[in-house]
């Protein structure tokens, strides 16, 4: 098994599911105005994305080594091509549900797959650190493209033309599945247990660790924030900004790219200082750019805007958050996995996967019911509280981890 082919299985495989699991943001604004939802019902499309991948990976993460990782990412990439072709012909909200919940089940396999691969080869924590920040920064890469992929089918003279793009992504979903089968894996992962019922005991020792609690709040925490910002950000554009409803979608490209740019950096960064000063700087800086910038952008005065340059520089200031916010996720992945015998690794990367869809969930949810009844020029404001307690967390992390 050459690593440098595996890798770029891997980042070919997050880089598909970028594009289809952020576009929940896109969806949700189209939601709204093709198929006539109001925000809290069209926030309902994060649960059927979030919740199938938190129950996919709860069943099957101890189990995945059984069935081979290359075999699971295979299924997962046959399965969203599918659900591609029949958002196509569905064009209902109905659909858009099936869609992301095809997408969420897939996913749950790719992660826990790719996540487990990770840790079969690297050496060290530092490598680990780096590998996972590069594979989640190839992520958001994805998660920006999808941002200027939408608009360009967008036609105001027929409001279904952007429905073509899930041809442009089935296509690009039998790609990977065609680099994908030709990638020889060999088997390097001990499989944790001797039967099923052992696999779940695995999983559930886990959280006889103070270690494992810990962790999974706080990627409940950050991915609360991360996806909530991240689905609502076209509709504050549209609905504060007042923007048009493609300038709307590509300027939340903007978070995307600085997530994408501050996990990258965040992998070189972590090479030569330690993690905890990263993620401690970083949560301070997303808390002071909500305390600070955002004010002046909710009370933005803006005029007629045709294109991005219209827009006033104040305007792509909030968007930046997404460089601070970045590091974190994969940073607290790698630290607590770094910490487990590889073994293990499957099942606590589905504990990861869980609590990860279940703060997306949350998050969106909540923002949703902001959006609607405290107002959309409001809602980001409530995402210091689950900022002030992810900066805490990082400091019992710190010291569960230097115990292991």
């Amino acid at each position: 098994m050459k690593k440098s082919t595996v890798k770029i299985a891997m980042y070919l495989n997050y880089f598909v599911f970028a594009i289809l699991l952020n576009s929940v943001g896109i969806v949700i604004l189209k939601a709204q105005k093709n198929y006539g939802v109001d925000e809290l019902q069209a926030s309902v499309l994060e649960a059927f994305k979030d919740l199938p991948i938190a129950i996919v990976s709860f069943l099957i993460a101890s189990f995945l080594p059984r069935i081979g990782y290359k075999r699971a990412m295979l299924i997962g990439l046959a399965l969203v091509s599918v659900a591609c072709i029949s958002m196509y012909f569905g064009n209902s909200f109905g659909t858009a549900k099936l869609l992301f919940a095809t997408v969420g089940v897939s996913f749950a396999l790719i992660k826990v797959s790719v996540y487990s691969l990770i840790g079969t080869i690297t050496e060290n924590q530092q490598e680990h650190n780096s590998l996972m920040s590069s594979i989640e920064g190839v992520f958001m890469i994805g998660i920006a493209l999808a941002y200027f992929l939408f608009p360009a089918f967008n036609s105001d003279a027929n409001p279904d033309a952007w429905l073509n793009v899930y041809w442009l992504l089935a296509a690009i979903s039998l790609v990977s599945f065609g680099f994908l089968f030709f990638t020889k894996f060999e088997n390097q992962t001990e499989i944790p247990g001797v039967d099923l019922v052992d696999d779940f005991k695995q999983m559930f020792k886990l959280f006889a660790k103070l270690l494992t609690i810990v962790f999974v709040i706080s990627a409940f925490l950050f991915v609360m924030i991360e996806q909530g910002i991240m689905s609502w950000l076209p509709t504050f554009n549209s609905k504060v900004l007042h923007l048009p409803e493609n300038i709307s979608i590509m300027m939340a490209s903007i978070l995307a790219i600085s997530l994408a740019v501050g996990r990258l950096v965040a992998g070189v960064i972590t090479k030569r200082v330690n993690w905890i000063w990263v993620l401690s700087f970083c949560i301070v800086a997303a808390m002071l750019i909500v305390i600070f910038v955002l004010p002046k952008t909710v009370g933005l005065d803006v005029k007629e805007i045709n294109s991005l340059s219209d827009i006033p520089l104040i305007g792509f200031a909030f968007p930046l958050v997404g460089l601070f916010i970045a590091p974190i996720y994969p940073l607290l992945n790698s630290v607590v996995l770094s910490a487990l015998p590889k073994k293990l690794h499957s099942s606590m990367t589905g504990l990861i996967v869980v609590f990860s869809a279940l703060g997306g969930t949350l998050g969106s949810r909540v923002i949703g019911y902001l959006f609607k009844n405290e107002g959309p020029e409001n809602a980001f404001y409530y995402t210091l509280f689950p900022m002030s307690l992810l900066l805490v967390s990082f400091f019992i992390l710190k010291k569960l981890t230097a115990k292991q």
